[in-house]
């Protein structure tokens, strides 16, 4: 290595004789080192601070997540089914899941698009699980419209072209000089045939070779304008079908009676007698998760199970609490590699309770298994694994078994899990007959699936007004990733841009959470611990917390720098893109305007999946206690919006989390089971917390495809935190920061 003394040829050296940039790569190299040295000789001799100190790239930057999904899509990319009806109706076959984030809207207005037909004739179902799909099936990390804009309009490219090509036939006429519109195929001379006369010449095999390319982006004019969602009128008018309204002869009504504990399992019922004999008891199983009650209604169901008295072997958490949680995670946080030496640094421990998922429809499922075969409807989100596990778990072969994928009310990542499909399987085999299993929302908050808790410690120094280092260490109870995602990380293992032995976990946190400043040397890292709670991917994963605890740490950061919030950021944001969603919010939302005492404004932003976002709120936290967000700007940039609506949706459903998880909403665990067992208990943000001031701007197009889905959350956690804390001058460190057991449990 070169001396510190020799400077870059062409670069005068600094007064103490150390070039800048080769200081920077001594920085890079040694930083605890370099540090003290620099920072020794400007303490002697003080010069004109450093221009912001870069930060590399880190692998989210160069590969993310979407980006490790699309390439586990490609090969089976171009399986799409998309069908042109006689009716004149268009049907594509979407191979995800609808949970509420507007997908089906989105691809149709892509088909509608691309064949030039109204978008209220082209119907977007749910593809049953196709096991040919590979990883192609799986609904996750912001992935939908990045890995299917390309796949959905091509195919509706081609048939578009085959009904040109038909309809050219069948006139005798040159193809090229056939236009679309409306849904028809039309000639020079005003002739025209609807796409549904043409259906069956576009399908024969002699039509010959058949050549077509999506429309110029230049040349839409439904997509990105936006669109409100098909299915909405069904939704609000109780029409819509979910999973328990499906008529399926035969399936009974089951609820299961669980352990008082998570992953207890049953030694002994012991009034089996009393309760088949209760109103409406047809059956009673025991099965690996719990004792089934088959009834001929829910409640009769409920009842049974909540009579039923069972002697239950122990959990795998029985002795857990959130202080006992709290400890390991405490423990568990890599250790800095910069120590504060002298210079300014700011220092922030910050702990993140568990949080439920909370979809407003509980688990269910629908199965009917026989001897020879099985069928299955559920919401699932990973549908082809979930057919594998009903196989391997009913002894059968994989295509003897059917999965129907139904839409679903809400998920934020629970049903990437298909535990209430496999659980009907199980409980259809004990009973010999169709079941209708539901959980009821005890079960689903006790002992369904939560966001991980966490413990954060952040370090960043900064001399002469520039941050040199910026340390993020992330202790996490384990996170679940046996749904699937894990497979496709190791088929794409040699594309990652990590290395050695990574986990599963700290695969995902590298290529999803990033920081947006050059902060100089940045290292963001994550330690699991492994406690075995029900855990799983909550919506935006790891970033929502950490992302979160840093934004809170830069306002930190630029008050002992005595610098404004949105100028410090906008002086050291990367992404021009980034930077100009603040500057957005905080035109938008009257940044730095006057404000009453116990009022206080917040700002941070996010980068994520190739979009990028900004938010600022407006608190009243007059009484601490009851803090609420009374308005909120937030500005976003997806690279090219498909359905502007849909992004504001996302951005509000976001918002929302950010609300309830930062202020109050989290699970108190106690004996090895959360308390909460309601939203009555589990405090998600009410349409009283809301606030009834909402602008979200959704920025025109400026590049590729991004993400949204995940994207909405970080940004408000970090904005809510803040304007808590400019409004009651405390620093909040811990999340929710109101979270008292203010409600009685219900019983085990």
């Amino acid at each position: 290595m070169a001396s510190p003394t020799t400077g870059t040829p062409g670069e005068a050296p600094d007064s103490g004789g150390l070039g800048r940039r080769r200081f920077l790569s001594f920085l890079v190299a040694a930083p605890t080192l370099t540090i003290a040295t620099k920072i020794g000789i400007d303490t002697v001799s003080p010069e004109e601070a450093e221009a912001v100190i870069p930060t590399p790239p880190g692998p989210a930057e160069i590969l993310d997540l979407g980006d490790v999904l699309i390439l586990s899509n490609a090969p089976t990319a171009g399986l799409l089914v998309l069908e042109v009806r006689e009716d004149g109706r268009v049907r594509l076959e979407l191979p995800r899941t609808e949970v509420g984030q507007g997908i089906t809207t989105a691809n149709a207005m892509l088909v509608a698009e691309e064949m030039d037909l109204p978008l209220d004739r082209v119907d977007v179902v749910l593809s049953d699980a196709r096991s040919e799909l590979l990883f192609n099936q799986l609904t996750g990390g912001s992935n939908t419209m990045r890995s299917l804009y390309t796949p959905v309009r091509t195919a509706a490219a081609a048939a578009r072209a085959r009904l040109v090509a038909a309809a050219a036939r069948q006139w005798g006429a040159d193809a090229a000089r056939l236009s679309t519109r409306d849904g028809a195929v039309i000639a020079p001379d005003g002739r025209r045939a609807g796409y549904g006369a043409l259906a069956r010449p576009a399908a024969r095999a002699d039509l010959g070779k058949v050549t077509a390319t999506p429309k110029a982006e230049s040349a839409h004019r439904l997509v990105g304008t936006p669109q409100s969602r098909k299915d909405a009128r069904a939704m609000v008018t109780g029409q819509l079908q979910y999973t328990l309204d499906l008529d399926i002869p035969g399936a009974m009504p089951v609820m299961v009676r669980r352990p008082p504990t998570i992953n207890g399992t049953v030694k002994q019922v012991n009034n089996e007698a009393a309760v088949r004999a209760m109103p409406g008891i047809i059956d009673i199983a025991v099965i690996k998760t719990g004792v089934a009650v088959m009834a001929e209604t829910f409640g009769q169901a409920l009842d049974g199970k909540n009579a039923l008295d069972v002697t239950w072997n122990g959990g795998t958490v029985d002795g857990e609490n959130n202080a006992t949680i709290k400890k390991k995670l405490r423990a568990a946080a890599l250790p800095f590699v910069v120590p504060p030496l002298l210079t300014q640094y700011v220092d922030g421990e910050f702990d993140f309770a568990f949080a439920s998922h909370a979809p407003l429809e509980t688990n269910s499922a629908v199965a009917d298994v026989r001897e020879d075969s099985a069928t299955i409807w559920s919401g699932m989100k990973v549908p082809i694994l979930a057919k594998q596990n009903i196989a391997q778990e009913l002894g059968l072969p994989e295509n003897k078994v059917t999965v129907h994928v139904q839409q679903a009310g809400g998920s934020f990542g629970r049903r990437l899990f298909s535990d209430g499909a496999i659980e009907a399987a199980r409980a259809s085999k004990a009973f010999k007959r169709p079941v209708r299993l539901m959980w009821s929302r005890i079960d689903d908050m006790r002992h369904g699936r939560a966001r991980a808790a966490s413990h954060h410690k952040i370090r960043a120094t900064f001399p002469l007004g520039q941050v040199l280092t910026f340390e993020h260490r992330v202790a996490s109870v384990e996170t679940d990733w046996s749904h699937g995602l894990g497979e496709v990380l190791t088929a794409f293992a040699a594309e990652l841009p990590v290395g050695g032995n990574l986990s599963f976990a700290q695969t995902v946190f590298l290529l999803t959470v990033k920081s947006p400043y050059n902060f100089g040397v940045t290292t963001q890292l994550l330690n699991e611990v492994p406690v075995d709670f029900h855990t799983g991917a909550w919506r935006s994963v790891y970033s929502a917390s950490t992302r979160g605890a840093e934004e809170i740490m830069v306002d930190e950061i630029a008050a002992k720098l005595g610098k404004d919030p949105v100028e410090f950021r906008r002086e050291f944001i990367k992404d021009d893109r980034q930077r100009a969603v603040l500057d957005k919010v905080a035109e938008l939302g009257e940044w730095g305007k006057k404000m009453p005492k116990g009022f206080a404004q917040g700002v941070a932003v996010h980068g994520e999946y190739k979009s990028y976002t900004a938010c600022l709120v407006e608190m009243d936290a007059r009484d601490p206690k009851k803090p609420r967000v009374t308005k909120a700007t937030i500005a976003v940039d997806v690279g090219k919006p498909i359905n502007p609506r849909g992004i504001e949706a996302q951005m509000l459903g976001g918002l929302t989390d950010g609300i309830a998880t930062t202020l109050t909403a989290g699970l108190h665990i106690d004996k090895g089971l959360p308390l909460e067992g309601s939203y009555s208990q589990f405090h998600y943000a009410r349409q009283k917390n809301s606030p009834t001031d909402v602008k979200v701007f959704v920025m025109p197009e400026t590049g590729e495809i991004g993400g949204a889905g995940e994207l909405g959350v970080p940004a408000p956690v970090g904005a809510i935190g803040n304007a808590y804390a400019r409004a009651t001058g405390i620093k909040p460190r811990s999340f929710p920061i109101n979270f008292p057991v203010d409600f009685e449990p219900f019983p085990r």
